[in-house]
């Protein structure tokens, strides 16, 4: 059996919602009306097996959904089991159900600060600096953000290790007083948080490991125009070897509190510096 993936249980979860939307109707009875066993149903729907076509079309058609919307689920559907899935970077619905539910994630960050610790504010700036969404879009893609952040204050979060690099910690996105806040934020977290010194041997892009309790590790890497989900094991490999080594140069739990009550106070000292900031 193909393993699940990241998008394969993201899709499956989409069914699952029609289903409950459209039918009203609790698993074992759509597997009824569909001529299913119901193990059948749960199967698709936590997208652990792949559906065949006819499954998604009688499934689809069951709940009411048209050709178009038929044709497009199909296309998606297509990959969705593939060991590297490629998305547009605006499609974060996988990336939040993936988080959701991990066990574990760990992450590297050498150029922004990580997602699930920014603040509005932050994310909202850095938006902007990117120049790569139009404004009208930008508070709806921080409410997202904000949404994905839910995960740190369950009473079973996730464990979290998320590596910042110095050079994002320098970066300045909007004003003084938006930085300030972003790097109590991070004090806040820091129990979490590992900072790699700037002078650090450390060239790699961002990336990010979830682990699950009962699926394969995935690692995602994103970028301005595209989210990628890995599942193939020998990149999850590699990926931990760049954890190991982040490990070995970054600052302990306790420097790195250290290092970021440091930059709290340094937003409005440092706000005529001609550093790159967001004007």
């Amino acid at each position: 059996m193909t393993p699940s993936t990241a998008y394969s249980r993201d899709l499956g979860d989409e069914l699952r919602r029609l289903r409950e939307t459209c039918m009203g109707l609790a698993g074992n009875k759509m597997a009824v009306k569909l001529g299913w066993d119901p193990s059948k149903v749960s199967t698709v729907e936590h997208g652990r097996a792949r559906a065949s076509e006819v499954d998604i079309i009688q499934y689809l058609s069951m709940c009411g959904k048209d050709i178009d919307y038929i044709n497009d689920f199909k296309r998606r559907y297509q990959h969705a089991f593939d060991e590297y899935i490629v998305q547009v970077s605006d499609n974060l619905r996988t990336v939040a159900m993936a988080e959701a539910t991990a066990t574990a994630l760990t992450s590297y960050s050498p150029q922004a600060i990580p997602g699930l610790v920014q603040t509005p504010e932050y994310a909202d700036g850095h938006y902007r600096m990117t120049g790569m969404v139009t404004e009208a879009r930008i508070p709806a893609l921080v409410q997202v953000r904000v949404d994905r952040q839910t995960v740190l204050r369950r009473h079973n979060r996730p464990t979290c290790v998320f590596y910042i690099h110095e050079n994002a910690l320098r970066l300045r996105v909007g004003s003084s007083a938006i930085m300030e806040d972003q790097y109590a934020r991070l004090l806040f977290h820091a129990h979490a948080i590992r900072v790699v010194p700037a002078d650090a041997p450390v060239v790699a892009s961002s990336c990010s490991l979830w682990e699950f309790e009962k699926s394969r590790p995935v690692v995602y890497s994103e970028t301005e125009l595209t989210n990628v989900y890995v599942q193939d094991p020998g990149a999850i490999a590699r990926t931990r070897l760049l954890f190991d080594r982040l490990d070995e140069v970054a600052l302990d739990a306790e420097q790195s509190r250290s290092r970021l009550a440091d930059y709290v106070g340094r937003p409005r000292e440092d706000s005529d510096d001609a550093g790159p900031h967001l004007a």
